[in-house]
């Protein structure tokens, strides 16, 4: 996308454009959501290779454990799907565990998610889409927000599953608007991975 970044994820070999206002991480950068008060931190979902938008979009300590935690307005990243059956089961976990892990904990009833869709990328990168979004999140924190994701599965020329996935602040005036986060998934592309 002319006057866009790249972000590349050289060990899965995709990569894709944001527009100059993200921030772009570095390829070995992981982003991922774990169950409120697990001790372990073990992830639900996660990515690599991620780009952020206003990293430090909410600050607040809503567990109170004393950290200061930053939410983001959004971020969006690649990964491979090591468990998923077909890309359409990827795309609507993905999107589901985003939304639930990032906004709606503990209420699993407040996320909806919708059916995978067949999606061509514009290199050409076929796939399925799903979205998901919270409704009703409330909450008692400073930066409880509703959310929403968008997942695109697709498989590389090895038969392995990949996925993208955007997640985002959703209701709120600075919210990414939907041509955007479209866009984004457009320009998702296959790469040679080699440095």
């Amino acid at each position: 996308m002319p006057g866009w970044k790249t972000v590349l994820n050289p060990k899965r070999g995709i990569a894709f454009d944001v527009p100059v206002d993200w921030a772009v991480k570095s390829s070995g950068w992981v982003t991922y959501v774990a169950e409120n008060g697990d001790p372990e931190e073990t992830p639900l979902v996660g990515f690599a290779a991620s780009a952020i938008i206003k990293e430090k979009w909410c600050r607040s300590d809503d567990d109170g454990n004393g950290t200061q935690e930053d939410t983001p307005l959004a971020s969006v990243g690649s990964r491979a799907e090591l468990d998923a059956r077909d890309t359409a089961e990827a795309a609507r976990e993905n999107a589901r565990l985003w939304v639930y892990g990032s906004y709606a904990q503990p209420a699993k009833e407040k996320v909806t998610t919708g059916a995978a869709k067949p999606f061509t990328t514009k290199s050409g990168l076929t796939g399925s889409v799903a979205t998901a979004t919270s409704t009703g999140v409330g909450g008692t924190g400073r930066c409880a927000y509703d959310g929403k994701a968008t997942a695109f599965a697709f498989e590389n020329p090895a038969g392995e599953t990949l996925s993208w996935t955007f997640a985002g602040v959703r209701g709120v005036d600075d919210e990414v608007p939907e041509p955007t986060v479209r866009k984004i998934l457009g320009t998702v592309r296959l790469v040679d991975g080699a440095p």
